[in-house]
Order: C-alpha cells, then structure tokens, then sequence
C-alpha cells in the first residue's frame, strides 16, 4: 500500500471522503483549505485522509476513509499514522480531531494511536447536520475532540 499526497490535478475521492462525513458542502469547504492524502493498492484508492492547519503550529486530521471492503485490516490505523508522520515533517506541534459520539471503533482507534480526548462539542452534528446520523445503533450528536502533541 502506498499514501501519497493528492496531484493537484487529480479529482478528490468524495465517495470515500462521504463516508467519513456526510455533509458535501462541508467537505468540499475543508478540501479547498486542507490537504488531500490517498492509499493506493493496485493502482485503487482504497483509503484517505485530509489534513487542515488550524492555528499556528496544529493542524486537524478532519476526514479519514477507508473503503468498506478494506476496514478492519488496520488501514486507518496505517493513515493514521501516516498523518501523524507528515504532521511532524511539517513542524505542527499539534495534531487534532473530531469524531462522533458514536463511533465506537473510530474513537478507540485514535486512542490506540495516541490521541487523547479534549473535550466534547455538545450537538455539534445536530446543529450542522441536516439529516440524522446513527452509528451503532446511537445516534451521532455530540463531537468528541481529540488531540495529540507531536
């Protein structure tokens, strides 16, 4: 597998970019600021992440995918990492993120990745979000913020 930075004048992969966040106008807004990345095997994107400096010296990890058929086989936790690594090469001090009161897998996955939980963004996706979001059989309502020291 290989992760590479997006061609500028390669097209984003929204299906996979839509799985992570289902608002269209919200990622395209951070695509235009952030920096795409994609895993590639066999010539297929298989997973992504974007990257989004936010304040001096910290940027978000605000979108991160992985083709259904592929999770579970430790590509997000390899993206990851791998937006951790490019965080550093870039000097971020900082590296942060949100993910869902709801995502279960997701949250424990950052956690084994070093982050640590920052606080919460009470009905964040209820407030931003136009259509419910379940998960689990929870429904996504609050934004569990997530950070790590690089």
């Amino acid at each position: 597998m290989l992760i590479r930075k997006l061609n500028i004048d390669e097209r984003p992969p929204m299906g996979l970019l839509l799985l992570a966040d289902p608002s269209r106008k919200i990622v395209e807004e951070y695509l235009q600021r952030g920096q795409c990345f994609v895993a590639e095997s066999n010539d297929q994107v298989i997973g992504c992440y974007v990257l989004l400096e936010t304040r001096p010296e910290t940027v978000e990890l605000v979108n991160i995918a992985v083709e259904e058929i592929f999770q579970g086989k430790g590509i997000g936790k390899k993206l990851v990492m791998n937006a951790i690594e490019v965080a550093k090469s870039k000097g971020y001090k900082t590296i942060e993120l949100g993910t869902g009161n709801s995502s279960i897998s997701q949250l424990a996955l950052y956690q084994k990745c070093g982050f640590r939980i920052t606080g919460v963004d009470i009905d964040f996706f209820t407030k931003h979000y136009t259509e419910d979001i379940f998960e689990n059989g929870i429904q996504c309502r609050d934004m569990i913020r997530l950070s790590r020291y690089l």
